[in-house]
Protein backbone atom coordinates (compact mmCIF):
# COMPACT_ATOMS: atom_id res chain seq x y z
CA UNK A 1 0.00 0.00 0.00
CA UNK A 2 1.15 3.53 -1.09
CA UNK A 3 2.62 6.12 1.56
CA UNK A 4 0.31 8.06 3.30
CA UNK A 5 2.72 10.80 4.71
CA UNK A 6 6.30 11.95 3.70
CA UNK A 7 8.83 14.21 5.04
CA UNK A 8 10.06 17.26 3.64
CA UNK A 9 12.84 19.97 4.58
CA UNK A 10 11.12 23.73 5.38
CA UNK A 11 12.12 26.38 6.57
CA UNK A 12 10.45 27.89 9.55
CA UNK A 13 10.09 31.76 10.52
CA UNK A 14 8.98 32.65 13.60
CA UNK A 15 9.78 36.25 15.63
CA UNK A 16 12.15 37.08 13.18
CA UNK A 17 14.21 33.97 13.59
CA UNK A 18 14.64 31.22 10.11
CA UNK A 19 15.47 27.85 10.91
CA UNK A 20 15.73 24.63 9.05
CA UNK A 21 13.39 21.28 10.06
CA UNK A 22 11.68 18.51 8.89
CA UNK A 23 7.56 18.77 8.67
CA UNK A 24 5.44 15.29 7.78
CA UNK A 25 3.11 16.18 4.70
CA UNK A 26 0.04 14.09 4.27
CA UNK A 27 0.20 12.10 0.55
CA UNK A 28 -2.33 13.29 -1.71
CA UNK A 29 -2.04 10.50 -5.07
CA UNK A 30 -5.06 10.21 -7.59
CA UNK A 31 -6.77 6.86 -7.65
CA UNK A 32 -8.57 6.05 -10.93
CA UNK A 33 -11.86 3.91 -10.35
CA UNK A 34 -12.60 1.21 -13.34
CA UNK A 35 -15.49 -0.52 -13.66
CA UNK A 36 -15.27 -3.63 -16.25
CA UNK A 37 -12.25 -1.67 -17.57
CA UNK A 38 -14.25 1.27 -18.21
CA UNK A 39 -12.74 4.60 -16.65
CA UNK A 40 -15.25 6.10 -13.96
CA UNK A 41 -13.68 8.74 -11.87
CA UNK A 42 -10.73 10.08 -10.81
CA UNK A 43 -10.18 11.10 -7.70
CA UNK A 44 -7.70 12.87 -5.63
CA UNK A 45 -6.92 10.76 -1.60
CA UNK A 46 -4.64 9.59 0.98
CA UNK A 47 -4.31 5.95 0.08
CA UNK A 48 -5.21 3.24 2.60
CA UNK A 49 -8.83 1.62 2.43
CA UNK A 50 -9.48 2.64 -1.32
CA UNK A 51 -11.95 -0.56 -1.03
CA UNK A 52 -13.61 1.13 1.49
CA UNK A 53 -13.86 4.07 -0.57
CA UNK A 54 -14.88 2.63 -3.82
CA UNK A 55 -17.65 0.91 -2.40
CA UNK A 56 -18.64 3.57 -0.71
CA UNK A 57 -18.52 6.02 -4.12
CA UNK A 58 -20.18 3.67 -6.35
CA UNK A 59 -23.46 3.20 -3.04
CA UNK A 60 -23.60 7.00 -2.93
CA UNK A 61 -24.08 7.23 -7.01
CA UNK A 62 -26.93 4.19 -6.32
CA UNK A 63 -24.76 2.00 -8.50
CA UNK A 64 -25.04 -0.61 -5.76
CA UNK A 65 -26.69 -1.08 -2.71
CA UNK A 66 -25.31 -3.89 -0.66
CA UNK A 67 -22.14 -6.21 -0.92
CA UNK A 68 -22.86 -8.66 -3.43
CA UNK A 69 -22.98 -6.37 -6.06
CA UNK A 70 -19.57 -6.11 -5.72
CA UNK A 71 -18.00 -9.44 -7.19
CA UNK A 72 -14.52 -7.85 -7.17
CA UNK A 73 -12.14 -5.34 -6.30
CA UNK A 74 -8.05 -5.41 -7.57
CA UNK A 75 -5.38 -3.21 -8.02
CA UNK A 76 -4.23 -3.19 -11.81
CA UNK A 77 -0.35 -2.32 -12.90
CA UNK A 78 1.22 0.88 -12.14
CA UNK A 79 4.55 1.49 -11.21
CA UNK A 80 6.19 4.69 -10.49
CA UNK A 81 9.62 6.36 -11.44
CA UNK A 82 11.07 3.98 -8.74
CA UNK A 83 9.57 0.87 -10.73
CA UNK A 84 7.52 0.83 -6.95
CA UNK A 85 3.56 -0.15 -7.27
CA UNK A 86 1.36 3.25 -6.86
CA UNK A 87 -1.91 1.26 -5.95
CA UNK A 88 -3.52 4.42 -7.52
CA UNK A 89 -5.77 2.12 -10.43
CA UNK A 90 -8.57 0.13 -9.26
CA UNK A 91 -10.90 -2.38 -11.18
CA UNK A 92 -14.45 -3.49 -9.83
CA UNK A 93 -16.41 -6.08 -11.40
CA UNK A 94 -20.14 -5.85 -10.57
CA UNK A 95 -22.65 -8.70 -10.33
CA UNK A 96 -24.13 -9.34 -13.47
CA UNK A 97 -27.66 -7.58 -12.41
CA UNK A 98 -26.12 -4.76 -11.25
CA UNK A 99 -26.25 -2.30 -14.05
CA UNK A 100 -23.08 -0.20 -15.27
CA UNK A 101 -23.25 3.49 -14.01
CA UNK A 102 -24.86 5.58 -16.17
CA UNK A 103 -22.83 8.05 -18.64
CA UNK A 104 -24.69 10.98 -16.80
CA UNK A 105 -23.06 9.83 -13.60
CA UNK A 106 -19.44 9.17 -14.75
CA UNK A 107 -16.68 12.10 -14.23
CA UNK A 108 -14.87 12.97 -17.31
CA UNK A 109 -12.11 14.74 -15.28
CA UNK A 110 -10.39 14.75 -12.32
CA UNK A 111 -12.36 15.25 -8.98
CA UNK A 112 -10.29 17.65 -6.17
CA UNK A 113 -9.72 16.37 -2.74
CA UNK A 114 -12.04 19.16 -1.96
CA UNK A 115 -14.91 18.81 -4.29
CA UNK A 116 -16.84 15.48 -4.48
CA UNK A 117 -19.45 16.55 -6.81
CA UNK A 118 -17.59 18.46 -9.47
CA UNK A 119 -18.41 16.94 -12.85
CA UNK A 120 -21.93 16.45 -11.84
CA UNK A 121 -23.84 17.20 -16.08
CA UNK A 122 -26.70 19.03 -13.25
CA UNK A 123 -27.65 19.47 -9.66
CA UNK A 124 -30.02 16.48 -10.57
CA UNK A 125 -27.90 14.11 -11.43
CA UNK A 126 -26.99 14.42 -7.64
CA UNK A 127 -30.05 14.23 -6.31
CA UNK A 128 -29.88 10.39 -6.65
CA UNK A 129 -33.09 7.75 -5.12
CA UNK A 130 -32.55 6.71 -1.33
CA UNK A 131 -33.49 3.47 -0.83
CA UNK A 132 -34.39 3.54 2.78
CA UNK A 133 -36.42 5.96 4.01
CA UNK A 134 -35.12 8.27 6.83
CA UNK A 135 -38.32 9.21 8.17
CA UNK A 136 -39.26 5.71 9.52
CA UNK A 137 -35.61 6.09 12.01
CA UNK A 138 -37.24 6.66 15.48
CA UNK A 139 -33.69 7.11 16.71
CA UNK A 140 -33.09 9.27 19.00
CA UNK A 141 -29.51 11.04 20.55
CA UNK A 142 -29.07 12.44 23.74
CA UNK A 143 -27.81 16.23 23.58
CA UNK A 144 -24.28 15.38 25.60
CA UNK A 145 -23.53 12.58 23.83
CA UNK A 146 -23.92 14.64 20.66
CA UNK A 147 -21.96 17.49 21.81
CA UNK A 148 -19.07 14.91 22.90
CA UNK A 149 -18.86 13.20 19.27
CA UNK A 150 -16.80 15.85 17.52
CA UNK A 151 -14.03 15.50 20.16
CA UNK A 152 -14.36 11.83 19.72
CA UNK A 153 -13.39 12.24 16.38
CA UNK A 154 -10.71 14.28 16.86
CA UNK A 155 -8.84 11.53 19.34
CA UNK A 156 -9.37 8.99 16.24
CA UNK A 157 -7.21 11.12 13.95
CA UNK A 158 -3.63 9.30 14.00
CA UNK A 159 -2.57 10.90 10.69
CA UNK A 160 -3.84 14.03 11.63
CA UNK A 161 -1.77 14.33 14.85
CA UNK A 162 1.40 14.07 12.64
CA UNK A 163 0.54 16.09 9.81
CA UNK A 164 -2.50 18.36 10.44
CA UNK A 165 -3.93 18.75 7.04
CA UNK A 166 -6.50 15.63 6.77
CA UNK A 167 -10.33 15.56 7.14
CA UNK A 168 -11.80 12.37 8.95
CA UNK A 169 -15.49 10.77 9.19
CA UNK A 170 -16.85 8.42 12.29
CA UNK A 171 -19.40 6.41 12.54
CA UNK A 172 -20.85 6.25 16.40
CA UNK A 173 -24.09 4.66 17.48
CA UNK A 174 -26.91 6.58 19.39
CA UNK A 175 -25.12 6.02 22.86
CA UNK A 176 -21.81 7.26 21.24
CA UNK A 177 -20.12 3.89 21.07
CA UNK A 178 -17.62 4.41 18.10
CA UNK A 179 -17.83 2.11 15.42
CA UNK A 180 -15.18 3.27 12.87
CA UNK A 181 -13.25 6.09 11.99
CA UNK A 182 -11.81 7.31 8.67
CA UNK A 183 -9.22 9.73 7.51
CA UNK A 184 -8.63 11.74 4.45
CA UNK A 185 -7.53 14.76 2.74
CA UNK A 186 -10.56 15.07 1.32
CA UNK A 187 -14.14 15.38 2.92
CA UNK A 188 -16.07 13.02 0.89
CA UNK A 189 -13.55 10.42 0.33
CA UNK A 190 -13.37 9.88 4.63
CA UNK A 191 -17.13 9.42 4.43
CA UNK A 192 -16.83 6.86 1.35
CA UNK A 193 -14.33 5.09 3.49
CA UNK A 194 -16.95 5.36 6.16
CA UNK A 195 -20.21 4.08 4.10
CA UNK A 196 -17.90 1.70 1.80
CA UNK A 197 -16.88 0.27 5.81
CA UNK A 198 -20.21 -0.07 6.58
CA UNK A 199 -21.29 -1.79 3.35
CA UNK A 200 -19.16 -4.52 3.27
CA UNK A 201 -19.15 -5.21 6.47
CA UNK A 202 -23.20 -5.95 5.57
CA UNK A 203 -24.49 -3.14 8.38
CA UNK A 204 -26.77 -0.93 5.83
CA UNK A 205 -29.03 0.51 6.76
CA UNK A 206 -27.11 2.52 9.06
CA UNK A 207 -30.20 2.68 11.55
CA UNK A 208 -29.40 4.14 14.89
CA UNK A 209 -26.19 5.94 13.91
CA UNK A 210 -24.65 9.05 13.71
CA UNK A 211 -22.00 10.34 11.51
CA UNK A 212 -19.90 13.12 12.33
CA UNK A 213 -17.91 14.76 10.22
CA UNK A 214 -15.05 17.57 10.27
CA UNK A 215 -15.34 20.72 8.43
CA UNK A 216 -18.31 21.67 6.71
CA UNK A 217 -21.34 19.77 6.09
CA UNK A 218 -21.95 20.33 2.46
CA UNK A 219 -24.92 18.56 0.28
CA UNK A 220 -22.91 15.65 -1.02
CA UNK A 221 -22.30 14.36 2.86
CA UNK A 222 -25.70 14.90 3.40
CA UNK A 223 -26.55 12.95 0.19
CA UNK A 224 -24.30 10.29 1.11
CA UNK A 225 -25.54 9.60 5.01
CA UNK A 226 -29.01 9.55 3.03
CA UNK A 227 -28.27 6.61 0.83
CA UNK A 228 -25.98 4.92 3.36
CA UNK A 229 -29.66 5.05 5.84
CA UNK A 230 -27.90 7.28 8.58
CA UNK A 231 -30.53 9.65 10.64
CA UNK A 232 -28.33 12.07 12.32
CA UNK A 233 -25.17 13.96 10.68
CA UNK A 234 -23.10 16.14 13.00
CA UNK A 235 -20.84 18.56 11.99
CA UNK A 236 -18.26 20.99 13.31
CA UNK A 237 -18.91 23.61 11.13
CA UNK A 238 -21.65 25.23 9.08
CA UNK A 239 -23.96 23.19 6.78
CA UNK A 240 -24.87 24.94 2.93
CA UNK A 241 -28.55 26.04 2.16
CA UNK A 242 -28.68 22.89 -0.07
CA UNK A 243 -27.22 20.06 2.56
CA UNK A 244 -30.01 21.70 4.65
CA UNK A 245 -32.68 21.27 2.19
CA UNK A 246 -32.12 17.94 1.25
CA UNK A 247 -31.33 16.78 5.07
CA UNK A 248 -34.97 18.06 5.62
CA UNK A 249 -36.69 16.46 2.50
CA UNK A 250 -34.91 12.95 3.22
CA UNK A 251 -35.56 13.26 7.09
CA UNK A 252 -32.20 13.18 8.21
CA UNK A 253 -31.06 15.32 11.24
CA UNK A 254 -29.14 18.19 10.60
CA UNK A 255 -26.76 19.28 13.08
CA UNK A 256 -24.20 22.06 12.70
CA UNK A 257 -21.39 23.92 14.77
CA UNK A 258 -21.49 21.02 17.32
CA UNK A 259 -19.01 22.65 19.96
CA UNK A 260 -18.55 22.12 23.68
CA UNK A 261 -22.16 22.35 24.88
CA UNK A 262 -23.24 23.86 22.19
CA UNK A 263 -25.04 23.46 18.17
CA UNK A 264 -27.16 24.34 15.93
CA UNK A 265 -30.05 21.84 15.15
CA UNK A 266 -31.74 22.64 11.30
CA UNK A 267 -33.59 19.91 10.46
CA UNK A 268 -35.65 16.74 12.24
CA UNK A 269 -34.46 17.97 15.75
CA UNK A 270 -37.17 16.14 17.49
CA UNK A 271 -34.26 12.96 17.65
CA UNK A 272 -32.00 15.31 19.68
CA UNK A 273 -33.75 14.35 22.65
Amino acid sequence: MGRVTVRRKTTRLASGERTSRIDTLVVEEPLELRVAGDSLQVTMRTPGDDFDLAAGFLLSEGVITKPADIVSMRYCAGVDADGEQTYNLLDIALAANVAPPIKAAKRNFTVTSACGVCGKDSLEDVRTKAIWDLSEDATTVDPEVLADLPARLRKSQKIFDKTGGLHAAALFTADGELLTAKEDVGRHNAVDKVVGWALQQGRLPLRGTVLAVSGRASFELVQKAVMAGIPVLASVSAPSSLAADLADESGLTLAGFVRGDTMNLYTHDGRVA
